[in-house]
């Protein structure tokens, strides 16, 4: 008899996050969803999160709220226009003005606090390194540094029997390579909405822009990968 564990995953409706719940639950995990409604401009996110967590039975998802608008700094925050058609070479250059500021560190404070209020010694977040994200808070080390912070600072990490765990199963693949993985693991990606600038239908997912940085790395992820593309585009 399998032994289940809980986890808890960051559950933001997009791509990779989905991508991430059904590897959780293929390592055998029980699955506990965190979301947040953080004043982003692509909230609808959001019911996209919720969707998918009916869809694995996830009997917990939290979606909490916060509003990082009160500091701004970000395309995604502010009232700073969303890039659109961006190159590769662009993308690659420096970190982008959709960057929010700190919000991976913010994201996994509250998840922390919520593994250990509800027993969970795992952490899984869909983090990645690759496809010119250039977001600081997505590298290799940025993970390893919190885990050894997730272990420091709280009573669990200090007294408890097993340490936490942060697991960041797509840092070092593409996007074509995620859209494989989660295709194999039966992945519903029609589900899914990754775009920074959406524009609603009202639909559970809405349409994507399909110029921003987010639906530009998505597209070729699935032309990469050789997967039909179920999302809907306004421009492709």
């Amino acid at each position: 008899m399998t032994l289940h564990r809980l986890a808890v995953v960051l559950l933001s409706g997009g791509l990779d996050s989905a991508t991430v719940v059904a590897i959780a639950k293929d390592q055998g995990f029980d699955v506990a969803a965190l979301s947040f409604s953080y004043g982003q401009r692509h909230k609808i996110e959001l019911e996209a999160a919720k969707a998918l967590a009916e869809k694995y039975a996830i009997e917990r998802h939290v979606i909490a709220d916060i509003d990082l608008r009160v500091f701004g700094g970000s395309a995604l925050t502010d009232d700073i226009d969303v890039p659109k058609h961006r190159s590769e070479d662009e993308m690659s250059v420096k970190i982008p003005i959709t960057y929010v500021p700190a919000r991976n560190t913010v994201f996994l404070s509250y998840a922390l606090a919520f593994a250990e209020t509800s027993g969970a010694n795992d952490i899984f977040v869909g983090v990645n390194s690759l496809d010119y994200s250039g977001y600081p808070d997505c590298r290799p080390e940025y993970i390893e540094a919190f885990e050894t912070l997730m272990n420091l600072a709280t009573k669990k990490g200090v007294e408890g029997e097993r340490p936490f765990s942060l697991h960041a199963p797509l840092i070092d693949m593409t996007k074509a390579d995620i859209i494989r993985e989660g295709t194999a693991l039966g992945v519903d990606y029609a589900m899914t909405m990754s775009c920074y600038d959406p524009i609603a239908d009202g639909s559970s997912v809405g349409i994507h822009c399909g110029a921003c940085d987010a639906c530009l790395l998505r597209q070729r992820g699935f032309r990469e990968a050789g997967v039909p593309d179920p999302s809907r585009y306004a421009t492709t």
